[in-house]
């Protein structure tokens, strides 16, 4: 094979280079000339190529990010933004990471494949911190339900989050399922993990020691995902599709099992001093990181690399982004434990290099140099572009086109039209169909899961200790206004973790948005950032780290800007969670919050108009927190029965499910306009229930938040006095039928429990 060496590229200056169909611009290759004094090895454009690509670099995104670092510090946050992923205190010496991130083109393009590696991929990120695997949820966006496209990549995502996700014994816990036609061509596919350990068990990604050994294991290194995620995701599609089309990775949930229990026996006998996952990037970003991220240098010997594939080339080895691979640094005295525990889970384990003085990172191929570059300027030292951004010019008139003047049902008949249109729009819908392909119980430290609010995990039996997780992101309220819509976003989050009677503590986010060489996406993003991070700063919490995802966009038309927001809360006791659903006749039914006449980007405007317009709801952060505090109070005390936030749809949708999770009807009254209450969006709302109406209001009092007694608990319909009497098997018929009536009846993944019944365990 001839092999572009280090030697060769000083003699050969004016060898033409590959430069642009690898993503760079000119000006980006003319500087990583100037860093190495010649032109790159063929093997060191592949690594800066994928390094500096925009879902590597985050060169749009930074100059903005650093927001998040400027925030107040939080005694809660032990590592923040820098590392695979950010690590709280929790309490009791325990310790979570939690992160989200995306794998949407690989998605559209091998949609099973795509979800399952982006599981696999977020898994890892945790593992890498130390920490065991004990839940993962995720956000789903698609075209219109009913599109063909749609027909065809969604049953392929779901599979592989449900596939990956249940091969490797993780409860799915809770997300997201929305549909717009924005996301045609465009798919997002969110997915978040978190895992749970001690103080003392976190390990950062960094290689130090000289002499200390490099060691890449688990799976072979082979053709799949070479420029995988890290190119795929770093330009737009055109109407057919992306214009490069790079091999998606192949995920294998089996290794990866046996992976991260060769880790966490790695880690308990304290055999490394850095670790880092293979992702995007493959071996280019683990090398060029962790020897960034240390006291040294690094020099690795090719040849060594197990492969799947004998005609790789360096390049192309380098660029793999093949999945299941960790690369560890180990202390000479301490290898031959390492294998013998990689022996011992089955999982294949090679020494390829080591820490090196010095500042370089090099790497040799049959003997010869191939590599010879400074690690930083592969790493972390990229380009920064402060792009410019321009307000949307139809931006006035999108908010000028009130939803406050669309006709609105008058008689209770068309309410009632009107509510079930809305809870059987796809996005109102059961969504079922998808939460039984999950498991959502293995482990058997499930506490809450869909159709829960939040995910809520136990992670001490002993003192029933847990976590409450939600995943939330209106792009309909960030298109209308992103510095509000990220707040709102930041502020359902919040709710559902406190519905939960959890108290809400860090942040994670995954920022969607189309191309960042649009100036217009480029102010959504701006506003969006500015927005999470003024809104954090307001309710105290720390932004752990994160993912930005751009050129979601076909052809010169982006997506709705969809900040997704994941918010981390604690419970000291997961037995006084409060759950959803009304489970007993003759409780009090309370509204919690004040309900103004907000409808710009609701879901009554865009299922029953399809309309989208106006300003979102009105953000008030301190009243989220005061409905938080109120919420942690009622759950301790045990003073209410049941707790759901109000979101999408409003107050009708909050009912619909609380009365169908369990079966359960209500008679009830609404003052005022009855449209406005029952399908308004105003924010920090939640209904509960009670069987001491006259504590909770006392309770609420205190905390300085509205209450409005609704009605009570029992029958099988719902009705609004004087308005509207909704049998519940009407109710359920239209809310169920949707999603199978779209894709088709789905086979139960084993150990599933269906909505509305309870688990054993």
């Amino acid at each position: 094979m001839n092999v572009d060496t280090v030697e060769r590229a000083e003699k050969t200056p004016e060898d033409e280079q590959p430069f642009a169909e690898l993503g760079l611009k000119t000006d980006e290759y003319l500087r990583i000339r100037d860093i190495l004094g010649r032109r790159p090895t063929t093997a060191e454009l592949a690594m800066y190529s994928v390094m500096w690509s925009e879902h590597c670099s985050y060169k749009s995104s930074k100059v903005h990010l650093r927001q998040f670092g400027d925030l107040p510090h939080s005694e809660a946050l032990l590592v923040g933004i820098g590392e695979n992923a950010g690590v709280v205190d929790v309490g009791d010496g325990y310790a979570v990471t939690f992160k989200v991130e995306s794998h949407n083109h690989p998605s559209y393009v091998e949609p099973y494949q795509g979800a399952a590696t982006g599981v696999g991929g977020i898994v890892r990120d945790i593992l890498t911190m130390g920490a065991r695997p004990i839940a993962v949820m995720d956000s789903l966006r698609f075209g219109r339900a009913d599109a063909p496209d749609t027909a065809r990549v969604l049953p392929g995502v779901v599979a592989g989050v449900g596939g990956y996700g249940n091969c490797l014994g993780l409860p799915n816990i809770g997300g997201e399922l929305l549909f717009d036609d924005c996301y045609a061509g465009n798919p997002l596919v969110n997915a978040l993990c978190v895992g749970v350990m001690k103080h003392e068990d976190v390990r950062l990604a960094k290689a130090e020691g000289v002499g200390n050994k490099v060691i890449l294991f688990g799976a072979r290194t082979g053709g799949d995902g070479i420029g995988g995620v890290s190119v795929l995701a770093s330009e737009t599609f055109d109407e057919h599709g992306p214009a490069k089309r790079p091999s998606v990775q192949v995920g294998d949930p089996f290794t990866e099992k046996l992976l991260i229990e060769a880790c966490l026996e790695i880690f308990a006998a304290d055999l490394v001093t850095g670790i880092q996952d293979l992702g995007g990037a493959g071996l280019s970003c683990a090398t060029s990181e962790l020897a960034s991220a240390g006291t040294g240098g690094m020099h690795v010997d090719l040849d060594t690399v197990p492969l799947r594939d004998s005609t790789l080339t360096p390049a192309e080895i380098l660029m793999s982004e093949s999945q299941e691979r960790m690369c560890a640094i180990v202390e000479p005295a301490k290898v031959e434990e390492f294998l013998a525990v990689c022996r011992k889970w089955d999982v294949l384990a090679t020494v390829i290099g080591e820490v090196t003085e010095g500042d370089r990172l090099t790497v040799d191929w049959h003997g010869e140099r191939i590599v010879d570059v400074p690690p930083r300027t592969v790493a972390h030292e990229g380009p920064v572009y402060e792009r410019p951004i321009r307000r949307p010019a139809d931006l006035d008139r999108l908010q000028a086109n009130s939803a406050a003047d669309l006709p609105r049902p008058q008689s209770g008949a068309e309410i009632q039209a009107h509510w079930l249109a809305v809870i059987s729009s796809p996005d109102g819908a059961d969504k079922t169909w998808v939460t039984e392909q999950y498991d959502r119980y293995v482990r058997g430290n499930t506490v809450l899961a869909q159709p829960e609010d939040a995910g809520v995990v136990r992670i001490d039996e002993d003192t029933h200790r847990g976590i409450a997780l939600a995943l939330d992101g209106n792009a309909r309220f960030a298109r209308l206004d992103p510095y509000a819509g990220a707040q709102l976003n930041l502020a359902e989050a919040y709710r559902n973790v406190a519905v939960s009677g959890a108290k809400p503590l860090a942040v994670t986010n995954c920022l969607n948005f189309g191309s960042p060489e649009e100036p217009e996406v480029m102010w959504q993003f701006a506003e969006a950032v500015r927005g999470l991070a003024d809104g954090c700063r307001e309710l105290g919490l720390p932004v752990t780290g994160g993912n930005v995802s751009l050129y979601n966009q076909t052809g010169d038309v982006p997506i709705n800007p969809t900040p997704v927001i994941g918010v981390l809360g604690v419970h000291d006791d997961v037995r006084r969670r409060i759950p959803g659903g009304w489970r007993t006749d003759g409780e009090t039914v309370l509204l919690l919050g004040e309900t103004r006449e907000e409808f710009g980007g609701s879901a009554w405007a865009s299922v029953v108009h399809g309309h989208l317009g106006g300003m979102p709801p009105q953000v008030d952060l301190p009243a989220e927190r005061a409905l938080g505090d109120l919420l942690a109070a009622l759950g301790r005390e045990g003073l209410v029965t049941s707790a759901h936030d109000l979101a999408d749809g409003g107050l009708a949708q909050s009912l619909t499910e609380s009365a169908l999770r369990y079966g359960i009807g209500a008679r009830l009254h609404v003052t005022g306009d009855p449209f406005a209450q029952l399908f308004s969006e105003s924010t920090a709302r939640a209904v509960v229930t009670t069987n001491d109406p006259g504590a909770v209001k006392t309770t609420a009092q205190w905390a300085g938040v509205q209450v409005v007694e609704l009605g009570t608990t029992g029958g099988d319909s719902l009705v609004v006095d004087g308005l509207l009497d909704l049998p519940l098997a009407e109710l359920r018929a239209a809310w169920s039928a949707t999603l199978p009536a779209l894709f088709g009846s789905p086979e139960a993944a084993i150990g599933t429990v269906p909505a509305g019944t309870v688990p054993t365990s």
